[in-house]
């Protein structure tokens, strides 16, 4: 390995829904972290990694800083939170069509208590004016002493190649933490479920709230065949939305399986056959077994 190779961990965070994981499944081209235009998609802090000849980046994605109205609702602000201070560069993302919100004021008073550098990343350039787009990072510079502020389009992939120059820029000489071809420290089980859950968060709109869960039970390639077969059960809080989730004459319910297992086959690069159940868990993100159960571990936290 090159003895000026550099690593180090990065940390995504910002309000919900700024584009945190498109952003970090932009720049490894690779889908690890779900996508929805709803709030507080991100639950867990997921690792994903971006290897090069001379470098080596660990992007962690955080959850959305918002208010918690529930156990679950705190574990995703601690975990967002637990990143600040053990990382060696933040990004924190700000949508240039919103003005600053109560969440960027909590984010950026955090910010003061902390020596590690700060990029602000002005996502979703490709919606606004240049020079509005000047003027807003006139303002946010009066509020932080930034390290770097790098406008950008995620969705576009826009000026991301020069986000990647400067988070090099900023790194360590540091040792190769994982193999070239791992693009993630996340168990499939676990991508898998976030994929699932991903699905229900596009086809099902407003009508089901963030109250859903989704747990892989079985996994099991098929002997001397490339066929995994996989069940999955999804768990709602209210009777009323197990309906909902599983459609007329089961429709809906088919095609979250659907959509599903292109991308869990994409994934694992097998055939897969993907059986789905619904079951009604009340209060289950205010209940630590269920929590822990589901992959929230708040005692870790």
């Amino acid at each position: 390995m090159n003895n000026d190779f550099k690593s180090g961990f990065v940390s995504l965070i910002g309000r919900p829904n700024v584009g945190k994981s498109t952003l970090m499944n932009c720049l490894i081209k690779e889908k690890i972290s779900i996508i929805s235009n709803k709030p507080q998609t991100t639950r867990n802090k997921i690792q994903s990694i971006l290897t090069k000849d001379d470098f080596q980046v660990i992007f962690i994605d955080t959850p959305g800083i918002h208010k918690p109205k529930s156990k679950l609702g705190k574990y995703m602000l601690k975990s967002a939170n637990s990143t600040l201070n053990e990382v060696d560069i933040v990004l924190f993302l700000i949508e240039p069509d919103k003005k600053l919100g109560e969440g960027d004021k909590i984010i950026l008073e955090k910010l003061k208590t902390i020596k590690t550098p700060v990029f602000l990343i002005v996502n979703k350039i490709d919606i606004i004016e240049k020079e509005s787009l000047l003027e807003l990072i006139n303002y946010y510079r009066t509020l932080y002493n930034f390290a770097e502020i790098i406008p950008i389009s995620a969705i576009k992939d826009e000026n991301t190649d020069t986000l990647l120059i400067n988070i090099k820029k900023y790194l360590k000489e540091g040792p190769k933490y994982f193999p070239d071809d791992m693009v993630t420290d996340q168990p499939e089980k676990q991508i898998i479920s976030e994929i699932i859950r991903e699905k229900m968060l596009h086809l099902l709109q407003e009508e089901i709230p963030h109250g859903i869960a989704v747990e892989i039970t079985t996994m099991k390639k098929r002997a001397q065949k490339d066929i995994v077969d996989i069940d999955a059960i999804i768990y709602t809080e209210k009777e009323s939305h197990k309906g909902i989730i599983i459609g007329k004459k089961g429709t809906m319910l088919k095609e979250i399986g659907t959509r599903a297992r292109r991308d869990i086959e994409h994934l694992l690069g097998d055939q897969i056959n993907l059986q789905l159940w619904v079951k009604v868990k009340k209060d289950w993100r205010d209940n630590d077994i269920l929590l822990k159960n589901f992959g929230y571990d708040i005692k870790k936290q």
